[in-house]
């Protein structure tokens, strides 16, 4: 029975960068083995367990086959006689397919360690193109990597883009690719996701909403603002689709499966920036900034409203500044009507909300007033 660690945590190691999480391997033992030993089991699809003191993942060494379509249609094998390097062979990119001994010794046997000197994105074998959910791993390793130097090299853009034309990216559920999309969303260099998969022609097939030239190029110089502001999931995925009209691209985040905040802020983000483009061109009224500001339920989420109005200010131009400029200032204003002022001015029911709807009105012509 052996131990290896491996994965992610041998590469950033030797890349100098913080392990996050560390795998195991296990080379040589049973789930019989694992449990004397007090190893908790909880992988239902293949032999994962817990290490009883770190809670750390150990996986029994086992091999894959490709025997149906989609995420679940593999085969798969585990037993002692599966060695370290059948394991290390099923894996994606050859950078993850190294694994260190226990003793602090590197076992490298697809040249990982040579990839990383050459600053690549290779394949470890042609079992990649098994599953097309390593298509979307392999962009979101490049935008991890992409400026420490690294590229995908060619002959494995070569073997992915084989992967799209043959319709692989169609056994792919929503979920999977949302769980991909959101990672990505918050590498290094996010935009390079995107480009990679556009590339390929995956961006087509996954954001068909992202096809046209000026509507990608806007939305990746959206993203790239929200990254340096360091937004939110939900703000960085509504300002990649900034430039979507908002019923195609609310229709998108259902489709994608994505959380119900990516959702509301895409939905608010596209309809802003639609009603604002309007509001470029005539005067905006205390009436039309009333009525954005009941858009955004600004009463009951103030704060969602500022997560708002900081992604419009990485998806409108500097024309639109002065503009979002005072929806800010009339937000504040007309958040400080007190309904409790009015209640002892005795207002009630309808009154009442008559009464705030005014004052608020009021205060957003005060602060549009020069």
């Amino acid at each position: 029975m052996q131990t290896y660690l491996v994965g992610g945590a041998v590469r950033d190691k030797l890349l100098g960068l913080a392990v996050k999480d560390r795998d195991w391997v296990v080379v040589g033992a049973t789930p019989d083995d694992m449990r004397a030993k007090g190893f908790k089991q909880v992988g239902a699809d293949f032999p994962v367990f817990l290490h009883p003191k770190t809670g750390e993942e150990y996986a029994l060494a086992r091999t894959e086959r490709k025997q149906g379509r989609g995420y679940h249609g593999f085969t798969v094998y585990s037993a002692p006689d599966v060695t370290l390097e059948e394991d290390l062979k099923r894996r994606d990119l050859t950078i993850n397919a190294m694994a260190e001994t226990e003793d602090g010794r590197l076992v490298d046997p697809f040249h990982g360690y040579a990839d990383l000197d050459q600053k690549r994105l290779r394949h470890v074998s042609e079992a990649f193109a098994e599953d097309p959910l390593r298509i979307l791993r392999t962009a979101r390793f490049a935008a991890r990597l992409q400026p420490m130097g690294f590229t995908v090299c060619q002959q494995t853009m070569s073997l992915m883009r084989t992967m799209v034309s043959l319709g692989e990216l169609a056994d792919l559920v929503p979920e999977r690719v949302w769980q991909e999309v959101q990672r990505s969303l918050h590498e290094r260099a996010p935009g390079v996701f995107f480009d990679v998969l556009r590339e390929l022609g995956a961006l087509d097939i996954l954001i068909p909403e992202l096809a046209r030239e000026q509507t990608f190029r806007a939305g990746l110089q959206a993203l790239h603002c929200m990254h340096r502001m360091n937004g939110t999931t939900a703000q960085r995925f509504a300002s990649l689709l900034s430039a979507v009209p908002e019923p195609t691209a609310v229709h998108r985040t259902k489709a994608m499966k994505s959380p119900n905040d990516c959702r509301d802020m895409t939905h608010l983000v596209c309809l802003f920036m639609h009603r604002l483009a309007i509001h470029e061109t005539r005067t905006v009224t205390p009436e039309d900034i009333m009525e954005l500001l009941d858009k955004a339920d600004l009463w009951r989420r103030p704060e969602r409203f500022e997560q708002l109005l900081d992604t419009l200010a990485c998806t409108t131009g500097a024309e639109l500044a002065e503009l979002i400029g005072q929806l800010r200032l009339a937000a504040q204003s007309a958040q400080d009507v007190s309904p409790q002022d009015l209640l002892k001015q005795g207002f009630h029911g309808k009154e009442l909300g008559e009464a705030i709807r005014n004052e608020r009105l009021a205060r957003i012509t005060q602060v549009l007033t020069p």
